[in-house]
């Protein structure tokens, strides 16, 4: 291809389609000549590229066994540069025809494309630039790479294809897959917190066997063996809490959670979530839990508790702030919940300031604070912040506040304007929380005539025999990620994002 040749999309794809032909014809060349590249079953390694440029001074001159992607050749007649990329990064080759073998040249000159899967061996040396590279003595090709790479000037931009070819964009973004190692990184530096806390971690099952009342709605599946619908769960916190019923004083869960709604830069239908429970904690302590962790885990991952994140510098550090949802809705709205002598007075506050509810008992003045924090608060949040004490409309599983029983003991807090973790003291009266389940699948059945909401029983049975005092978290390991590793949308820390298939 011509250099800096620009190609329609036609052109291009006929230039790949010849491509790949060509390497086909290679293939079936080695393969009628007894040398597929498909057959061997391993290969022994005995030392990584990062390992050999960090420590050149203990490998100068030793033999090693690398094996990795070819990504770049420069043949020079009887000698070829080439740099291959193995599971830590990029290593330059140093291939001689009279080190390796004329007919092993010839084919490393004629059958190898860019994307091949090689061994080699050699000696660990510099060359004349300074570049630490591998003197090879002998070079097999382990697997055939049967498609075209992305040419490396112009790399894989396309965020498409990205998301759909996981592993191409993996191969030639090498940050990307920085990204992922991060991200699996902070999920063991969140299992060391939680476990050194005294937590235990469990499994609880993904698949329920009726449709709760939450407000987030599950995919549904069927059972054939049982003949009947099943529900992929939307959350862990049922479970988990039974769990504390029965003498588990501390649990958590790192868990994939399935909620069939809307994607956008912060959702996706399948998504990790950590909840954990304390028996004898409040939802105060949960705080203190929440920035401990945070700061210890940012340490640990970026060696730092002050981040940057799409160009804003977000302290992880010390205190966070705190503020009831009453005073952040009076701070950033100027609307003051002690005013609101009736409901119609919160609604017709609502009205000045521009903001819809619905009319009669579903706009009550919990509703309305509700409206008027999403309204005019949760973007204003960029350092971390904890609001607390919520509307008992919208807190079904928390916990009443004894001198405020319109609210709950329920905190959320809120990084760059956007909502990270949800926590409760949590409720743990039977009565109380039968009541709730019954108004929230009420609910629900009237916004989705066609769901099969029920009461969650068995979880009210459980809290019959006793749930303690307890305090309950959950929080999203993706967003966390998007945070640490400063991803703009969360298909960037997802290895395979949900895609509308393509037809």
């Amino acid at each position: 291809m011509e250099e800096n040749k620009v190609l329609t999309a036609e052109e291009e794809e006929r230039e790949l389609a010849e491509q790949a032909r060509i390497r086909r014809e290679k293939l079936q060349k080695l393969t009628g000549e007894g040398n597929s590249p498909f057959v061997k079953v391993k290969y022994k390694v005995t030392a990584a590229s990062e390992k050999i440029k960090a420590n050149f001074e203990k490998f100068e001159g030793k033999k090693v066994c690398l094996a990795g992607r070819l990504m770049s050749r420069r043949i020079m007649g009887k000698a070829s540069f080439c740099h291959i990329q193995d599971g830590c990064g990029l290593i330059q080759l140093y291939v001689k025809r009279d080190d390796v073998g004329e007919e092993d040249y010839a084919s490393f000159k004629k059958d190898y494309d860019l994307g091949d899967i090689v061994g080699v061996k050699g000696y660990v040396f510099k060359t004349q630039t300074g570049e630490i590279s591998i003197h090879c003595s002998h070079v097999e090709m382990l697997t055939k790479c049967l498609l075209p790479l992305p040419e490396k000037q112009h790399g894989l931009k396309d965020t498409d294809i990205r998301y759909r070819r996981r592993e191409l964009d993996l191969i030639v973004n090498p940050e990307v897959k920085n990204t992922f190692k991060k991200r699996s990184q902070i999920i063991s530096a969140v299992r060391e917190y939680l476990d050194g806390a005294g937590f235990l971690e469990v499994d609880t099952p993904v698949l329920n066997t009726i449709e709760i009342g939450a407000s987030a709605r599950p995919f549904k599946t069927r059972h054939n063996a049982l003949d009947i619908d099943m529900y992929l769960r939307i959350e862990t916190e049922l479970y988990l809490k039974r769990l504390i019923v029965g003498g588990f004083d501390r649990v958590y869960e790192v868990g994939r959670i399935f909620r069939n709604e809307g994607m956008d830069a912060f959702h996706n239908p399948e998504f990790t979530t950590v909840e954990c429970y304390a028996s004898y904690l409040d939802y105060f302590d949960m705080m203190n839990l929440v920035e401990k962790m945070y700061a210890k885990v940012a340490k640990k991952v970026c060696g730092t508790t002050d981040v940057t994140y799409q160009g804003t510098e977000i302290h992880l550090g010390g205190k966070w702030e705190r503020l009831t949802m009453k005073d952040a809705v009076k701070k950033y709205s100027g609307a003051d919940y002690a005013d609101w002598a009736t409901d119609e007075d919160a609604r017709e506050c609502a009205a000045k300031l521009g903001v819809e509810v619905e009319e009669g008992e579903r706009a009550t003045k919990g509703h309305v604070l509700i409206a008027l924090f999403d309204a005019f608060v949760e973007d204003k949040l960029v350092q971390p912040t904890f609001i607390y004490d919520y509307p008992v409309e919208n807190s079904p599983l928390a916990k009443r506040k004894e001198d405020e029983p319109l609210f709950t003991q329920r905190f959320e807090y809120f990084i760059c304007g956007h909502e990270f973790g949800n926590a409760f003291s949590e409720l743990n009266d039977p009565i109380d929380q039968r009541q709730r389940f019954v108004k929230q699948v009420d609910e629900k059945r009237r916004q989705e005539p066609k769901c099969n909401a029920q009461v969650d029983e068995d979880f009210v049975t459980a809290l019959e025999y006793g749930l303690p005092p307890t305090g309950g978290l959950g929080f999203g390991i993706d967003r966390l990620v998007m945070l640490l590793t400063d991803s703009a949308t969360i298909r960037d820390v997802l290895l395979f994002p949900t895609m509308k298939p393509k037809k």
